[in-house]
């Protein structure tokens, strides 16, 4: 049986800690789990003590303090199994994506997997899961076939479940989608896996003096775009490290990445319009999916983050303008913007019911800032200006999968729901977990 750990015990302290920096929490005790005896055993301690129950996964977490509780963190269940027959892959609670990607290229396929290798697996798939492919095979959490999931009912009795569309179906429907950690903790999961073994695709970096034009192309070219074919844009204004190039460092810059199962030379007609725009960089060619991971280089390095998004319904001239007038090279905004083209099968609902059934949109408009204490009003307020200013584009609706950090309120996360899925979500909530056992989730993918 693991160690449970308190603040006086060594490595209390690392193992409470996860990406998100802007998370301190101090649980009453910390659980490294190398099995799901250990999680059991956990939930039944909370129990015994009073005391509730949350979970760190691998990834972008936490996003809410377990202060007081019982902390379980899952990065030692890292267990991938694939069955190249079926096309499935059984993954455990710890898996990070670029393993879970690794593993399934050696089958010659791939899983649906997000932007950056270090997400943690589970977390990403039960949040939704937009990802590099998403545009052709929907969202992640409609390729996850069963989860396995422990949970504590009315009499305190603990026990692993095997959930599926004919087994615990309304639960099924609630996890996916409806609330990570807040049914049980989920200790792994079986998924879909699909024949892909390359991609066209990279990124492509422009200069100031062109992101205006990068972007309104891109906004335009976006319109008739494939659905085999997925893209973003990140505006920022790079830090002044040694560690960049020269070319990029300190400078404020457009990235534009694609993704496209297509052909090579398909591909190169695609992204010939932005190559004709004279970036800096050009690193969009034919690739293994293994290397899916360099698209978009997101850093790795644990810091104090915080963001918002909404849905875009649309990315016309004056949205561009207007986006360029918060975000763009002279406006010295305090973070950075990212605007993710979704639409495509995105849009469509799966096959198999799920939470996530608020599916408008044809973009994502994210905001984020590593920041301190202290500069946190000056932060907020500039979201605050940003997405006023982006409203008349916005479905009202917000990408689950992107909230992160503490800032996050009930009613904005209800705007990424049907208004008769809160209700629902609600009502499976008090069947599942009746005493309120499971009250935050530290796994944001």
């Amino acid at each position: 049986m693991t160690d449970y750990l308190t603040f006086t015990d060594p490595g209390y302290d690392t193992e409470r800690r996860g990406y998100n920096l802007s998370v301190e929490h101090k649980p009453a005790v910390v659980v490294p789990a190398t099995s799901v005896d250990d999680v059991i055993a956990a939930v039944r301690y909370a129990v015994a003590h009073g005391l509730g129950v949350a979970v760190q996964a691998t990834g972008h977490g936490p996003s809410l303090s377990a202060d007081g509780q019982v902390l379980i963190t899952t990065s030692r269940l890292d267990g991938i199994t694939i069955d190249p027959h079926a096309r499935t892959a059984r993954i455990e609670a710890g898996v990070r994506g670029g393993a879970l990607v690794r593993a399934a290229a050696e089958h010659g396929l791939a899983p649906l997997n997000g932007s950056s290798p270090e997400v943690g697996a589970v977390s990403y798939h039960l949040g939704g899961g937009l990802g590099i492919l998403g545009r052709s095979l929907g969202w992640a959490v409609d390729h996850v076939r069963a989860i396995e999931i422990v949970t504590a009912d009315a009499s305190g009795r603990v026990e692993l479940r095997r959930v599926t569309a004919t087994q615990h179906p309304d639960l099924f429907w609630a996890l996916r989608g409806g609330g990570k950690g807040t049914f049980g903790v989920v200790t792994a999961i079986e998924i879909d896996l699909h024949p892909i073994t390359r991609l066209y695709g990279g990124g492509m970096h422009f200069a100031a003096d062109t992101a205006e034009r990068a972007l309104a192309a891109w906004a335009q070219w976006t319109r008739t775009a494939p659905e085999a074919i997925s893209s973003s844009v990140l505006l920022i204004r790079m830090p002044d490290i040694p560690a960049l190039p020269d070319n990029l460092r300190g400078r404020y810059l457009l990235h534009l990445r694609f993704a496209y199962t297509g052909s090579a030379d398909a591909g190169q007609e695609l992204v010939r319009p932005f190559r004709e725009l004279g970036p800096i960089t050009d690193t969009v060619t034919e690739m293994p999916y293994t290397s899916v991971g360099t698209i978009h280089a997101e850093p790795t390095t644990p810091v104090p983050f915080h963001a918002r998004n909404t849905m875009l319904a649309s990315l016309d001239p004056a949205a561009v303008t207007e986006l360029l007038r918060h975000a763009g090279p002279d406006a010295d905004a305090p973070y950075l913007v990212e605007l993710r083209h979704t639409g495509g099968a995105l849009n469509r609902l799966g096959t198999v019911p799920s939470a996530l059934a608020r599916r408008d949109g044809q973009y994502v408009l994210y905001a984020g800032a590593a920041a301190e204490p202290a500069q946190l009003p000056a932060l907020r307020a500039a979201f605050t200006r940003l997405f006023t200013a982006m409203s008349p584009w916005s479905t009202g609706g917000v990408c689950v999968n992107f909230l992160s950090g503490p800032d996050v309120t009930a009613a904005e996360l209800a705007t990424g729901y049907l208004p008769g899925d809160l209700d629902r979500l609600t009502t499976i909530k008090r069947t599942v977990d009746p005493h309120d056992m499971f009250r935050t989730h530290h796994g944001r993918a």
